[in-house]
This record gives structure tokens, sequence and C-alpha cells, in this order.
């Protein structure tokens, strides 16, 4: 009798889909996500919570990819519950505002991402949670404008800024709000390479450089090498320096 070949392994043209956990304490709203993210071949949705509380006990239960978390809720809120889910997963914070305040302290506390609500399409979603899943920040065009608008005051006023945390290169409807009306032409006159217009992006984004060395797959002495020479090209000593020099309002 012959012997029967099992059927070779297919591999499956799709990675495994990526496993979310949605906290909001709007039903209507958390079953609108689940039912966006759960329709689709690339996300899907393990778990659900109401406020901080279940969210934290939910991503301990499910380790979650992604938590999409709001930012206001009763009981426990977002921004009280993010530095403890921030150690069990990345966090993207997925809310109605965009305080400057609120962005501010959220993306302090680790969050990856900030995307407002009726600022991004379903495909914007599922790329912003893909990019905080890989470690690139990812906020969306009202919120960075909300810490554009901070920085450039505050930068006017003669203050070491205190730098926003955007990173405009994985998004190019937030890089259009985010450069000077001048564009790019205005950052061409620095003559940085495409490598180093990346690092430089990733500093304005307030990134460490073990971060930026993540984000890039290169070494941190890689990384410092290269903030060198973007600070010679500059002409700056320091991070804030550079960066409000890069976003214009040095």
């Amino acid at each position: 009798m012959q012997h029967m070949h099992p059927w070779p392994e297919i591999p499956s043209p799709f990675p495994p889909p990526l496993r979310l956990l949605v906290a909001d304490d709007n039903p209507v709203v958390r079953a609108g996500l689940t039912a966006l993210l759960s329709g689709r071949e690339d996300t899907t949705v393990v778990a659900e919570a109401a406020d901080g509380r279940e969210a934290y006990e939910a991503a301990l239960r499910h380790r979650p990819d992604v938590i999409l978390l709001d930012v206001r809720m009763p009981g426990v809120d977002g921004i009280s519950a993010l530095p403890h889910l921030v150690r069990l997963a990345p966090v993207m914070m997925l809310t109605y505002s965009h305080e400057t305040e609120t962005v501010r302290e959220a993306l302090r506390l680790g969050a990856g991402g900030y995307l407002v609500h009726g600022e991004f399409t379903t495909e914007q979603l599922v790329r912003a949670v893909r990019d905080v899943r890989e470690g690139r920040p990812h906020v969306t065009p009202g919120a960075a404008k909300a810490l554009l608008t901070e920085l450039r005051a505050s930068a006017s006023a003669h203050v070491e800024p205190q730098l926003p945390q955007f990173l405009g290169k994985n998004s190019p409807e937030t890089l259009s709000q985010l450069q000077s009306p001048m564009g790019q032409s205005f950052r061409s006159r620095f003559r940085l390479s495409t490598r180093e217009a990346e690092i430089m992006d990733l500093i304005a984004s307030g990134m460490t450089n073990q971060q930026i060395a993540a984000a890039c797959f290169i070494s941190e002495k890689t990384v410092k090498n290269h903030i060198n020479r973007i600070f010679a090209k500059l002409q700056t000593t320091t991070r804030s320096q550079a960066a409000a020099k890069w976003l214009g309002v040095a």
C-alpha cells in the first residue's frame, strides 16, 4: 500500500492578526471599534473593558498586542491606568479630547500614540496600531497641532521648549500639520541626509537614543554618531535647540 504524503503546509499570506484590547466606558464606541477591528484579517479584539481597572485585569489575562485606551472613564480613568498598562502592552490613546495638557501627559506616561476620534479612517487606525506595536509613535493632526502650538509659544517666550512627542515620518497627513509653511524646502537648507533627517524627526518626537536605535535597527553608538553630525549641521549643542530649529520655531 502506497504511503500517503501529507499535504505540505501552505504558508498563510497574512501574519496572525494583532490582538487588541478596547477600553472605553461608552458601550456604543466599544461595540463599534470591536466590530470594525474584529471583522478584519489583520486585527482582532480579544477583550473589552469599561474602565482602567477592568482594562488592567483584562490585559493581565489576555496579554493583548496593543491596548486601545479612552482617556476619560469613570472610576479609574485612562491617564491613571496608563502607567500600569504600558508595562503589559503598547498603549494607543483613543479619545475625543485633544487638550494639550492631556496629550502631553499621556505621551509622558508612555502612550505609544494619541488618536482623536473623527480624525482617522479605519485603515489609518489599523496602520497606527501596527506602528505603535512596532514602537513608532503615532499622533493624529489635532493632537499634534495642540502640541506644536504649545512648542511655538514656549519657544517664542525664550523658554526651553517642552518637546512634543510626535513622529511625522510615518504619517503623511500628520507631517503636513507639523511643518512650517515653507515645508520640506525649509528643512532642506540643513542638508541632512535621509537617515539624518529621519533621526532628527525621532529626536523632535522626544525619543531617547535607545528608542531611536530600536526604531531604526541600529546601535546606540551609530545613533550618537548621526546626532553629532546633525548637531554640527544645525549648529546646535542640545536636543531641544536642534528640535526647535528643525521645527522652524528657533
